[in-house]
């Protein structure tokens, strides 16, 4: 990428973050709930009117909307996102204790669904409309149509209670206990991008290249390894990027069920507690890692496929 791009991509990042920022604050300003009240509840004391207004005004609830944002704003400039108001520590040390479990557990879903999505989506794209590929479209009906979290709670019953090969209680970030929220992603996730790798693998065998190289006698074999699945890799890499970016910010439902303390779980409960410092956080976080994750996607396009960088 030249200074030119990087600089307008910087640029569409800034604007960006500004929106999703102020859109957020906006909503969590707007929405019922009073967070003194709450932490105040939570605390075991009775919200009397006076000590309502003595922790709204510790907390900076009393000043008006724009105050709060621009405070909020300046803050994130200088590397201090406040204090969680529901759980009583430093909005950064608390993100970044609950993003790592997150991302462990988003990668190692992550590798699961394209070591099966991947292989499928080919096969099912070979043999086009032959028992293969029913089969494989008929799976992938199935894992599109059940929700992720009724996965999750049938494997939970069948690996956590009946078998007790894993600890229902939850808690913990070793391997053993991701393994199952991990392939209840995974699963979730397989399903869909099954369809999308068969889709551009089914793209390319209807190129007028591809009809030239098997006029010339060219083996099948090489036709789809040399020159279908490179020209493929676009939409998949694609896909694959917007896959890791939904797991990161998708995983709420899965981390509640098994307990696993992630990003996603204490998402909802900053949300219950109307957290404003910690939502605004969580949300910033989600929009960054996608943008980096859309410019890494981008800067890998131009190895994949040479002709891009001779455009640009």
């Amino acid at each position: 990428m030249s200074k030119k791009q990087i600089g307008k991509r910087l640029l569409q990042i800034l604007i960006v973050l500004i929106g999703v920022s102020f859109f957020t604050f906006g909503l969590t300003y707007l929405s019922p709930g009073d967070p003194a009240e709450i932490m105040l509840t939570e605390c075991g004391n009775l919200p009397t009117p006076e000590l309502l207004e003595q922790t709204r005004h510790e907390l900076g609830l009393d000043r008006p909307f724009l105050v709060q944002y621009g405070s909020w704003v300046k803050g994130v400039l200088t590397g201090d996102m406040g204090t969680s108001y529901a759980f009583k520590v430093p909005v950064t040390e608390k993100l970044m204790k609950c993003f790592w479990p997150t991302l462990q557990m988003s990668l190692f879903a992550l590798l699961l669904m394209i070591l099966f999505s991947i292989p499928c989506g080919i096969l099912s794209a070979v043999y086009q409309n032959k028992w293969p590929d029913y089969l494989i479209r008929g799976i992938t009906f199935f894992g599109v149509s059940i929700p992720s979290f009724w996965i999750g709670l049938i494997l939970l019953s069948i690996f956590g209670v009946q078998l007790r090969w894993v600890n229902v209680a939850g808690g913990t970030t070793d391997f053993k206990t991701m393994i199952l929220p991990s392939v209840t992603l995974a699963l979730s996730m397989s399903a869909k991008y099954t369809r999308q790798v068969r889709n551009a693998v089914l793209e390319e065998l209807r190129q007028d290249y591809v009809i030239g190289a098997r006029m010339r006698g060219i083996k099948e074999s090489v036709i789809l390894w040399r020159h279908v699945l490179p020209n493929a890799m676009l939409p998949i890499v694609t896909l694959l990027g917007l896959s890791l970016g939904s797991l990161l910010g998708g995983t709420a439902v899965v981390e509640i069920i098994y307990k696993w303390p992630g990003m996603g779980s204490m998402a909802i409960k900053a949300i219950a507690c109307r957290d404003y410092p910690m939502v605004q956080a969580y949300v910033l976080m989600i929009a960054i890692m996608y943008m980096v994750i859309n410019i890494i996607v981008d800067l890998s396009y131009t190895y994949l496929d040479p002709r891009i960088k001779e455009v640009k």
